[in-house]
């Protein structure tokens, strides 16, 4: 046991000085995830404008909201990681990464 949790703490302690690029490829694995989504529900929600004026706000859409979310969501999580004490910390990154395969698997 104190074996496991030796190794619970020596990925916590390496994670921890890696948690911002951890955090923007969360936000990546996401985006990449429910973009399509997204922007199917941008369409509908758009789709009765002008051509123009739909592509306009599609383009916006994904350059400064995409932008956005890549640029201030991350410092966000690592913030929020970094409250995880060591025990906790590890655990919670592979079970988030877990997750995300899950949801790329049926995607």
């Amino acid at each position: 046991m104190d074996m496991l949790l030796d190794l619970v703490l020596s990925a916590s302690k390496w994670t921890r000085l890696h948690l911002s690029d951890i955090s923007l490829a969360i936000i990546a694995s996401a985006l990449v995830l429910f973009g399509p989504t997204l922007n199917a529900w941008v369409r509908g929600q758009i789709g009765h404008m002008n051509t123009a004026i739909r592509t306009l706000c599609f383009a916006l859409v994904c350059t400064i909201g995409y932008g956005a979310a890549m640029i201030y969501l991350p410092p966000v999580l690592t913030n929020s990681f970094a409250h995880l004490n060591n025990y906790s910390l590890a655990p919670v990154l592979v079970m988030i990464f877990i997750l995300i395969g899950i949801l790329a698997d049926r995607n």
